[in-house]
């Protein structure tokens, strides 16, 4: 089987819109939550976001075409555009059927159908949109991708809410794996800062629902009360070591683990039991032939509600046992909210820059500690130490678990 290694990656996120200013923000600490902007939210409970700041779409894409896209199209395109220069992609050294893109996003262009709608049942459907569903379906941040770069390969998007973009990382080693693809450009992204999110996610009370930035998202913490949504993509290019040595690629990292489950068990909550999470945590160990004594770090899914921390908690104890106690833990989604379908994606990229640097990204705005979640979650300050393997979990909602392991090459 061929090994699977990163070439190059891209990140928009709410605390940078390139992999070094993102990156540089994680170590630092930097929070990207702030006053809903995007929305009045005089009706709303929710106040808070983190939304992504100072993007230029038409930096990435011509303003007449960039109209006729969803915003998460947007991101997707230009976090592709920044992985694709980063690994030297260009017309010559790589078979279009043998490059791939497996790209996801939780709800697509759902922005799209909240502005549709309302025109279908005030004003007809002759007023509707003549590309409203090109622009709402989810797999068309994919679909773009491929036709930006001439990527004629394996082409489809994952939907799997939160762990969206670990299946499309997992699926595309896998594609690379075994023979089917030479590269497959990965990812995902979302839009999801909305109204009609806001509504949905408040009135299941997911969300967080105070107006202080400081102690919105704070995974692990004993005051933790829901989540704070996110917006943004992440991409990474996959590629067979063996093509990536023909062309004098840099390399990253290897992707050299991944396994996924499914709770089997509600549509929100994680299993309390915790036992299908961590068997995917234990199958990407596994998958990479390794042991948990040999994880280094890990990036928790680590949402800010009270269930997930509890039980992720849980589940990572299942898996390493002993070992579990040792690892660096930390959720950067305190600092970049939840970016849902993106969240995954940007999250590896912070664990391949966590093995380049050696430098674990903290867990920020921890005051007060939770007795269910007794791991080292690296509060408040990042950490200097070698970083070998990590690994990132994503837990959606479904009961959809995914974890990928990284290893330094």
């Amino acid at each position: 089987m061929e090994r699977v290694v990163i070439t190059g990656m891209g990140a928009v996120t709410p605390v940078g819109n390139d992999v070094k200013t993102f990156w540089e923000s994680l170590k630092a600490g930097k929070c990207g939550v702030g006053p809903i902007t995007k929305f009045d939210t005089t009706e709303y409970k929710v106040k808070l976001a983190a939304e992504v700041k100072d993007f230029n779409v038409e930096d990435y894409v011509e303003k007449r075409e960039a109209r006729r896209m969803d915003a998460n199209c947007h991101f997707a395109l230009a976090a592709a555009q920044q992985a694709v220069d980063q690994a030297g992609l260009k017309e010559g050294n790589f078979d279009p059927f043998r490059t791939g893109v497996i790209f996801g996003s939780g709800v697509g262009g759902l922005h799209v159908a909240e502005v549709e709608i309302p025109k279908l049942m005030e004003k007809g459907p002759n007023r509707v949109s003549p590309v409203c569903i090109p622009e709402m379906i989810a797999n068309m941040a994919a679909a773009y991708i491929s036709m930006r770069f001439g990527f004629k390969g394996e082409n489809f998007s994952p939907v799997s809410a939160c762990a969206t973009a670990n299946h499309a990382i997992g699926e595309a080693m896998r594609t690379i794996r075994h023979g089917y693809q030479d590269i497959v450009l990965c990812g995902g992204t979302e839009s999801g800062v909305i109204p009609i999110s806001a509504a949905g996610f408040q009135n299941m009370k997911a969300l967080h629902t105070g107006d202080d930035p400081t102690c919105a998202s704070i995974p692990f913490d004993a005051r933790r009360s829901g989540f704070v949504m996110g917006e943004g993509a992440g991409c990474l290019v996959l590629e067979s070591l063996t093509h990536a040595q023909q062309r004098g690629a840099t390399i990253y990292a290897e992707v050299a683990g991944y396994s996924a489950s499914g709770d089997a068990y509600h549509i929100t909550s994680p299993d309390p039991s915790g036992e299908a999470a961590a068997r995917a945590i234990a199958g990407a160990i596994s998958d990479a032939g390794l042991t948990p004594a040999d994880v280094d770090y890990i990036n928790a899914h680590g949402t800010s509600t009270p269930l997930n921390e509890k039980y992720e908690t849980l589940a990572i104890k299942k898996a390493f046992g002993d070992a579990a106690y040792q690892v660096k833990v930390s959720s950067t989604k305190s600092m970049t909210g939840h970016l849902l379908g993106g969240a995954a994606a940007v999250e590896a990229i912070a664990c391949v820059m966590a093995i380049q640097e050696g430098v674990i990204p903290p867990t920020v705005g921890y005051k007060e500690p939770d007795p269910d979640c007794d791991l080292d979650i690296t509060p408040n300050t990042a950490v200097e130490t070698p970083v070998n393997v990590a690994i990132s979990n994503s837990l959606g909602f479904g009961g959809h678990n995914a974890c990928i392991l990284l290893r330094k090459v």
